[in-house]
């Protein structure tokens, strides 16, 4: 199985607008086998993308929600996660036997990014290793290096927020259940890097959100 684990839909208020619908169909017709919706501060998207679920294609309902430490992602969530202090979230995603991610962590150039210590290895599952998004390649290999050296799941995924990011960046996997196969390591990560002008895109989409509000 392919799956790209980190995909924003138009539910990502300040920086999305791809429909759940379209992300699944893109993500079909490129060879992927699922997909995790991961917007900012919300299941809505991942929820609605679920409805386009087929028996060969998966779709994991998560959320990226920032923390007072930064952001950390949720994989296969039903409900909504209201805490928005960084122990207060994990303890929900983990109530509902979601996985915990730090996504980009040790990104320099993102405010939103959590630096994960020593200290906060009981509260993760794992680190994003590569970022389709990242512009520092430094930023992917802190993180497959903090990974690897406390024993941690080091995923991938694109961070798409626009239809030609899908499927940039996953994990391959033999196995059939998507789930045990991220918790027991059973998979491989792939990537390529997004394009810079998808960041100009995604600043000039948040600057045009913005002037609407007046």
């Amino acid at each position: 199985m392919k799956v790209d684990l980190h995909v924003h839909s138009k539910y990502s208020k300040r920086c999305g607008y791809m429909e759940p619908k379209e992300i699944v169909r893109v993500a079909m017709h490129r060879g992927l086998q699922g997909i995790a919706v991961t917007d900012h501060d919300t299941i809505k998207g991942g929820l609605k993308a679920k409805e386009y679920e087929t028996d060969d294609f998966k779709v994991i309902t998560g959320l990226e929600v920032m923390t007072d430490r930064g952001e950390i992602i949720g994989f296969f969530l039903s409900d909504e996660i209201q805490a928005r202090d960084f122990e207060g979230a994990v303890e929900e995603i983990r109530d509902q036997n979601g996985i915990v991610i730090v996504p980009h962590p040790f990104d320099s150039f993102r405010k939103s990014a959590l630096h994960p210590t020593e200290r906060d290895l009981k509260f993760i599952d794992g680190v994003e290793g590569f970022n389709s998004r990242c512009i520092s390649q430094k930023s992917n290999k802190d993180a497959v290096e903090f990974g690897i050296q406390n024993r941690l799941l080091v995923t991938a995924g694109s961070d798409a927020h626009f239809v030609n990011e899908i499927g940039m960046a996953g994990i391959l996997t033999s196995g059939e259940d998507i789930r045990e196969s991220i918790l027991s390591g059973d998979f491989e990560t792939f990537g390529i890097r997004s394009g810079f002008y998808n960041h100009v895109f995604t600043k000039g989409l948040k600057a045009w959100r913005k002037i609407k509000q007046f």
